[in-house]
Order: structure tokens, then C-alpha cells, then sequence
């Protein structure tokens, strides 16, 4: 066995000799063995990806309205890439989380009270629609088992499992903005259509609200 130095100076065995029969000479078979500090290197790297992890999420939810937490078990590639994808459309993002980690994001935030909940196989779906990421998330977890709602957190009103469903029951803002505009513009054609009527014809309109409110 062989030996040589490592950076502080110390004797460590570097290979093993053999002997190579195609060869008819001595080999090495090389064994790698990690210098002193390798270890603390490699802690410092976690360390600051999970820095970056724990800031990324907590001003990503800084900036969230609603707040789903599921369990997800034997959720498999393709599942996860087809509920990222369907979140995604519905302008909401959908994460699986480590649990310490995103207890730590959550703090300071107005989600903190749900730190309790993020216990077992932990994954978070968040958007800023108060409606959007829990739409997505029931629908989800209704036809697939491997998806389960624990519960969660609109704005800073924390909600259990029966009232995130409830929520995701409400239209979103963009369904409610369609329907908004599709009132705003109903009237507007009728208005549009009683002006340019004969004056007869206005009379009879009105004369005939009237009748119905005096009937209310």
C-alpha cells in the first residue's frame, strides 16, 4: 500500500497495489478517501441551499393570498408534473416541502399558525387568487387518493381541511371578473336598445317596472 500527503501535511494511503495479470506489473487500485475539511465543506453547501430554499418560499408566500397544505403518498413523476402544470394555469404554484424548512419560512409571515400542520409527507400549493390554488388542489385530490387536503390558510385566517373545500367551491377572480363584465355589459345593450326605441315603446318599459315594484 502506498502513501502520500494531504494538504495539512499528514500520511494517508492513497492506492492499494495489485498485481495486473494482463499487464504482468504491479497496479493501484486507487481509493478515494475525502481530506480533512471535505465534510464541513459539503455542511456549509446544505447550509446555505437551504438559506436560499427557506428566503425563496417565505417571500413567495409574503406575496400569497391563499395557502394549501396536502399530503401527498406514492404521488408518482408524471402526477406531481400533471398537478404542477394544472396549478400553473390556474396562475397558483404547488411545492413539496421539507417540514422544518417551511416551518421556518412560515415565520414571520401571516400564515405562521399553520406551522403545526406541516407534519408527514408535506406538500404546500399557494397562489395569490384567494381561490385559485384550492380549486386546483380539490379537484385534484377528488379524483386522485394519493392527494390529501389537511388544510390551510386564506390570508391570515387559518382553515381546516372542510374549509378549504368550501372555498374552492367559490369562483375565482377571474370567473368572477367574466361574470362581472358580463353584467356590466347586459345592461349597457338593453339601455343601448330602450334609447333608440320609439317613445311609445319607452313608456310601456317603464310603466311596466313600475308595475313591478309596486307588486314587490
Amino acid at each position: 500500500m502506498r502513501q502520500g500527503f494531504d494538504t495539512q501535511g499528514e500520511v494517508r494511503p492513497l492506492a492499494f497495489d495489485f498485481w495486473d495479470r494482463r499487464t504482468g506489473h504491479f497496479g493501484a487500485l486507487v481509493q478515494p478517501i475525502p481530506l480533512r475539511g471535505d465534510h464541513e465543506w459539503r455542511r456549509s453547501v446544505d447550509r446555505s441551499q437551504k438559506e436560499k430554499l427557506v428566503t425563496s418560499l417565505q417571500q413567495a408566500l409574503s406575496d400569497t393570498a391563499c395557502v394549501v397544505i396536502t399530503h401527498q403518498t406514492g404521488m408518482t413523476v408524471e402526477e406531481v408534473t400533471d398537478l404542477r402544470r394544472q396549478m400553473r394555469a390556474a396562475g397558483a404554484n404547488f411545492k413539496v416541502t421539507k417540514n422544518r424548512l417551511a416551518r421556518r419560512a412560515l415565520a414571520g409571515t401571516k400564515f405562521e399558525r399553520l406551522s403545526p400542520m406541516f407534519t408527514g409527507p408535506t406538500a404546500i400549493a399557494f397562489s395569490r387568487d384567494p381561490v385559485a390554488a384550492a380549486k386546483v388542489a380539490v379537484e385534484f385530490a377528488n379524483k386522485n387518493e394519493k392527494l390529501r387536503i389537511v388544510g390551510g390558510g386564506l390570508n391570515d385566517q387559518q382553515l381546516d381541511a372542510a374549509g378549504i373545500k368550501s372555498l374552492a367551491t367559490l369562483p375565482s377572480l377571474d370567473e368572477l371578473r367574466a361574470k362581472l363584465l358580463g353584467m356590466l355589459q347586459t345592461p349597457a345593450s338593453r339601455i343601448a336598445a330602450v334609447l333608440q326605441a320609439p317613445g311609445g315603446q319607452i313608456a310601456r318599459v317603464l310603466s311596466a317596472h313600475a308595475k313591478k315594484g309596486e307588486a314587490a
